[in-house]
């Protein structure tokens, strides 16, 4: 049975372990627990666990910072994956979203990841060709 909640602090160092396994890691600098908990502090309903038998099966950050709504970190364990697991995982972030008032939201997807490509276009979302993402580490 698929449940769906928000992650606590005590999720934080199973949600490091599972991303190592089930999220795309190869260009961007490690995640911390420091930075987790610090999500959690502004939006305790930001971080959502996909748990099977006890287990997480999937993550998803939808996160709202008081004007956008973004998806970030979708990721299902290797084993776990075409059982409609982000699919659940979206639609209770869109939910959330909408009860927010949310009109829109973006999703943050690697352009090499091309398998999670053809899961959101599945959801109806659509590559936004005239913007690009500018990052600084700090």
């Amino acid at each position: 049975m698929l449940e769906l909640r928000p992650a606590t602090a005590a999720d934080l160092p199973a949600v490091l372990d599972f991303w190592q396994d089930a999220a795309e890691n190869n260009s961007r600098p490690a995640d911390s627990t420091t930075a987790l908990q610090a999500l959690l502090e502004r939006d305790p309903h930001a971080l959502v666990l996909a748990l099977v038998d006890e287990q997480i099966a999937g993550t998803l950050i939808a996160g709202f910072d008081g004007w956008r709504y973004h998806l970030y970190r979708l990721a299902v364990a290797p084993d776990r994956r075409r059982q409609g697991i982000a699919t659940a995982l979206v639609e209770h972030a869109e939910e959330r979203f909408k009860a927010l008032g949310a009109t829109r939201a973006d999703a943050m997807v690697l352009d090499e990841n091309t398998t999670a490509h053809s899961a959101w276009q599945a959801r109806g979302y659509r590559l936004q060709e005239n913007w690009s993402r500018w990052v600084k580490p700090l």
